[in-house]
């Protein structure tokens, strides 16, 4: 049996969560080896002064992650690394049916392309593969305990304090925002948005029959006077709002805005639908609105532009007003639940730290992308942001987007027009550029510089 005794680190993390992470350490620092039997549970909690069911618990964690296993009258013991073929990983070669799915028109994050980061991220498949069978069944509908503890850990390290117990796991943004609307508003009722806003939410409100109506803005953000005017005016059930690099302008709405508007909210007793689709992106955006209302506001944190659309997940913050019960029966009559799958992969992906790699290589690249593009872009009407991966261009007196559109028809870049954004009728002559997904930094060059001749009119015909 091997002599050893967990080095518990101050993490703010639950003690038996130490437990498991002081196993993982001493593993991969050589300390524990693969065969070495762990002292027996009781033992350890004498040595560490607490109770046995945490360092029950701590074991149980362990063996969740794959690190060691425990067989009943034997004891528990430090497994053999599975290599990817043990757990037949890394033995096929890629499907090219794969790859001819994508849809250029999202906004899709920037796709890693470094062998050494996307083995890593392959890896965390083995988690998924070990756990496989259970991982097909039926699960809650709010993802179960281990999957929300990951997910507010990861929130807390990006800055983003909201209460654990008020956290439900979904299918995606989209189906958080369908589930909250079917609970705030009826058929015939107004919702408020930004000007220019997200397309999804514009399909949601036509589906449940909603009206939206969109609220002027300047540089800092929605304008507090007009939001105030529009509340009186309209009544309405609920407002949405993009505020962090926000789709499809990139503005970052201002702290001193933030608190304002929270104020005029907490004052018309409005609840907020806060759609922070990039606040695992931007590094340095301003708390959430919702943490301060948390008695008003929906905080829906989505998964895809840091990760990928893939996994279709998001963390959403169910106010203190409202039922969870009421939001979780929403979400089940509409998507059952998030995939165990995506939860088990994105999680073994948080613990093992391959998260935070996926983060910073996102955030660089789409620097990089920016960059390169406002470099290209000269002499154009831009609006970005560093770490966005949209930007977006008003077109110049006398050019059209549809004609624009029309000669980068046969072009990689995705374009999308001001329609797919606007609330009113007149949309204005402006374009949303992808710079993400699939392209590469040679096409994207190409096209950028295509687009650029096509926007300021060189060599136009016709």
């Amino acid at each position: 049996m091997k002599q050893w005794n967990p080095t518990l680190r101050a993490s703010g993390k639950p003690r038996y969560v130490g437990i498991a992470d002081a196993i993982r350490a001493d593993i991969t620092s050589g300390q524990l080896k693969p065969g070495d039997r762990l002292p027996p549970q009781r033992s350890v909690a004498q040595d560490l002064g607490v109770d046995f069911s945490t360092v029950s618990r701590g074991y149980a964690e362990a063996v969740r992650r794959g690190d060691i296993e425990s067989f009943v009258g034997r004891g528990t013991f430090v497994r053999q690394p599975e290599t990817s073929q043990d757990a037949g990983i890394g033995t096929e070669h890629p499907d090219p049916r794969r790859s001819l799915e994508e849809d250029p028109m999202m906004n899709m994050p920037p796709e890693p392309d470094d062998p050494a980061l996307i083995a890593r991220m392959s890896q965390g498949l083995s988690h998924v593969a070990a756990n496989l069978v259970p991982l097909l069944r039926y699960q809650s509908v709010r993802g179960c305990a281990a999957d929300r503890e990951n997910a507010h850990l990861w929130m807390q390290q990006n800055g983003l304090e909201f209460a654990a117990d008020r956290l439900a796991i979904t299918p995606g943004a989209h189906a958080s925002i369908y589930a909250i609307l079917t609970l705030l508003s009826a058929p015939g009722q107004t919702v408020l948005c930004e000007a220019l806003t997200y397309p999804g939410i514009r399909s949601i409100a036509a589906r449940l029959g909603l009206r939206l109506v969109g609220v002027a803005g300047d540089s800092e953000g929605l304008h507090p006077e007009a939001l105030e005017r529009a509340i009186t005016e309209h009544r309405p059930a609920a407002l949405y709002l993009n505020p962090t690099l926000q789709n499809p302008t990139t503005g970052t709405m201002t702290q001193s805005r933030r608190q304002v508007i929270a104020a005029v909210l907490q004052k018309h007793d409005l609840q907020l639908i806060e759609d922070d689709a990039y606040c695992f992106v931007a590094s340095d955006a301003p708390p959430p609105i919702a943490s301060q209302l948390p008695d008003l506001a929906w905080h829906v944190a989505g998964i895809s532009k840091c990760f990928g659309a893939g996994l279709r997940l998001a963390y959403t913050t169910v106010p203190l007003r409202a039922e969870m019960g009421q939001f979780s029966q929403a979400l089940r009559s509409i998507n059952v639940m998030a995939s165990p799958l995506s939860l088990a992969l994105l999680g073994r992906w948080i613990e093992d730290g391959t998260a935070r790699e996926i983060q910073a290589f996102v955030r660089r690249a789409a620097a990089e992308r920016q960059a390169m593009a406002c470099e290209i872009l000269q002499g154009c009407c831009v609006t970005t942001a560093p770490e966005a991966f949209n930007l977006g261009i008003e077109l110049p007196r006398g050019t059209n987007r549809a004609e624009v559109m029309g000669r980068m028809a046969n072009r990689q870049i995705g374009i999308m027009p001001s329609d797919a954004f606007s609330v009113s009728s007149h949309p204005g002559e402006a374009l949303r550029v992808c710079l993400g997904g699939p392209i590469s930094l040679t096409q994207l060059r190409d096209d950028l510089v295509a687009l650029r001749d096509a926007i300021l009119r060189k060599d136009w015909l016709g």
